[in-house]
């Protein structure tokens, strides 16, 4: 179980991006890999197709490992555990002790 998902305001911990705060675009849970806004630009050089007239260099987020991000709760990076509510099983900020969703 991951512990950050689709949606999820994450900063960057670890790497060239370090420090920089971005929206989780999607999740690779088989290689725990997340995709994040604004952060790990790769460049692409793509050919002029039907989608794409004209072609040239695009800038496109490439994944990033998941053990290199950190929840951002009320503007600060927290580490994220589980815990049962009820009979629901919930995440929490380890921080503030606040649940999540």
């Amino acid at each position: 179980m991951l512990k950050i998902k689709k949606g999820d305001t994450v900063k960057v911990i670890a790497g060239k991006d370090k420090d920089k705060e971005g929206k989780v675009l999607s999740v690779d849970t088989k290689n725990s890999k997340v995709l994040v806004e604004g952060v790990n630009m790769a460049t692409k050089h793509a050919k002029p197709s039907a989608a794409n007239q004209n072609g040239g260099i695009i800038q496109k987020e490439a994944p990033i490992d998941i053990s290199n991000v950190m929840y951002l709760h009320k503007g600060k990076a927290t580490r994220v555990g589980f815990k049962m509510d009820g009979d629901k099983k919930v995440r929490f900020a380890k921080t503030t002790g606040e649940v999540i969703d």
